[in-house]
């Protein structure tokens, strides 16, 4: 089964504090978005400022793939901006909603149900206007309440919208709970055969990615994410989990249109255009995702790579695995870094010495290791 992936990093993504794209960094993003294989872009809130409307105009005529999607409130006005921002684009998809928990609609919208969802339908019929796809988002899905969840997925099924948008947008739900969310809605909702169902998951809790496959093994067709996980407070599902979820776990029998072997490059770019780093331990795209410091895993990965490792490294663009000497690397990765520099040398001679010089550094590096061997005052003969 295809699942289409909506990448939200030039949209949610960008809401990360201190995070501002300028408009030739989001062209820059989008088009190696393109590159990627996304199905959907979701390129900003229009109507949030000039400079946002802007950039939806210019990523509109510079991409030709992918869906270009824009948010806006369920909101006359925002609808209209956004379509107009829209005008370019080959092919455009407007993104509606309104909070549809107790929570929001009580201490947000200061309202009631009734006139949530009355006002969830005239949104629709008023997008429907302008574009053929609208996608509605049950904002706080995740803690509202399943019949009246339906009951609005229903109508604005009903009014026009072709993508529903199920978010968990506190990252309050355990998988559990969210599979059996969208598992309710494709049971319960008369015309939801007429509708792609989508998560859009959030990892206050750690368990973005985890909901957004349970939702997908409970029969949502897309899933909205964001490069390096980027986005509100603990940011999103991210784009290079869920997409390697699927390819490693083959038999699910789920597959994307994503090209895994750009996933770092683009990793890359997105930290080089927004300025927020990486955390190290990152999965898939983290400085450590392919990297070894322990002697037991070392010596492991050099008898077989598969001992450590359940990706290879080019399915994600990434030439090698990396070894790191430290004070924790036994006999064999010493000794594996000399072959790799051209050096066969007695390795239980020059392990000792190793080890007093890794007690007062952090990592040890080529020209380090190369310094201990005129320390040691090895012949030239042990030299390839």
């Amino acid at each position: 089964m295809k699942i289409k992936i909506f990448d939200t990093t030039l949209r949610d993504g960008e809401q990360v504090p201190g995070c501002k794209l300028e408009s030739f960094n989001k062209i820059e993003i989008a088009r190696q978005l393109e590159k990627l294989g996304v199905d959907v872009i979701e390129a900003g809130f229009p109507i949030s400022s000039p400079s946002d409307f802007n950039s939806v105009v210019e990523i509109s005529h510079a991409v030709y793939n992918p869906i270009i999607c824009v948010l806006a409130r369920a909101i006359k006005k925002d609808i209209e901006i956004a379509a107009k921002a829209l005008e370019g684009a080959k092919q455009s998809r407007i993104h509606i909603g309104i909070g549809t928990s107790d929570c929001h609609i009580r201490y947000k919208f200061n309202s009631m149900p009734e006139k949530i969802l009355e006002k969830a339908v005239e949104s629709v019929k008023y997008a429907k206007r302008f574009v053929e796809e609208v996608q509605f988002y049950t904002e706080d899905a995740g803690r509202t309440q399943n019949e009246f969840l339906a009951k609005v997925c229903e109508a604005v099924i009903k009014a026009g919208a072709t993508i529903l948008n199920i978010p968990d947008t506190t990252g309050i739900c355990l998988p559990k709970v969210y599979g059996e969310k969208i598992s309710y809605i494709k049971e319960n909702v008369n015309g939801i055969e007429k509708a792609i169902i989508s998560t859009h998951c959030h990892n206050d809790l750690g368990l973005a990615t985890a909901n957004s496959l349970e939702g997908v093994i409970n029969g949502a067709q897309q899933v909205e994410c964001t490069l390096n996980g980027l986005g509100e407070r603990a940011g999103n599902s991210a784009l290079e989990e869920i997409v390697m979820l699927f390819k490693q776990h083959s038999y699910l029998g789920f597959e994307t249109n994503i090209k895994t072997e750009l996933l770092c490059i683009t990793s890359e770019i997105i930290t080089k255009c927004t300025g927020i780093s990486v955390q190290s331990n990152k999965a898939i795209v983290g400085a450590n995702a392919f990297a070894h410091s322990s002697g037991i895993h070392q010596d492991g990965l050099i008898k077989k790579i598969k001992n450590y490792e359940i990706i290879p490294t080019k399915n994600v663009g990434i030439k090698e695995s990396r070894l790191i000497l430290t004070i924790r690397s036994g006999r064999s990765a010493l000794s594996y870094r000399y072959q790799m520099l051209g050096y066969i040398i007695p390795k239980d001679e020059i392990y000792p010495l190793f080890l007093k010089y890794a007690e007062k550094k952090k990592e040890i590096q080529d020209e380090d290791i190369k310094m201990l061997l005129k320390i040691a005052k090895f012949s030239t003969s042990i030299y390839i």
